[in-house]
């Protein structure tokens, strides 16, 4: 499923975002027509991909409490302990279809 989201609307539901750091919730999205678009295929995909990495003994080299959860009507990826690498989320959005990621 894929809807349009204006990039204010996606600021204030879930703050400010940054690709590099550690994130506890991330989404993958597209840019069609100048717009960017939640691709919600390929966020789950990510998020479960996400959930099984074990790449080594950084924060975010594993994710054991990567789950789907539902924020202001909009479903997302959440480490409520920080596991989610900005890059590492990006490389597992595009790897599933994406365009892009943004994490928070």
């Amino acid at each position: 499923m894929r809807f349009s989201v204006a990039v204010s609307a996606l600021f204030v539901l879930m703050g400010s975002f940054v690709s590099a750091d550690l994130h506890k919730e991330g989404l993958c999205i597209d840019k069609i027509g100048g717009q960017y678009v939640y691709n919600a295929d390929a966020t789950k995909k990510a998020c479960d991909a996400y959930l099984q990495r074990n790449t080594g003994d950084k924060q975010w080299d594993k994710c054991p409490d990567c789950k789907m959860t539902e924020v202001g009507k909009l479903n997302l990826c959440q480490s409520l302990e920080n596991h989610i690498g900005g890059d590492e989320l990006n490389h597992y959005c595009t790897q599933n279809g994406a365009g892009d990621s943004l994490a928070s």
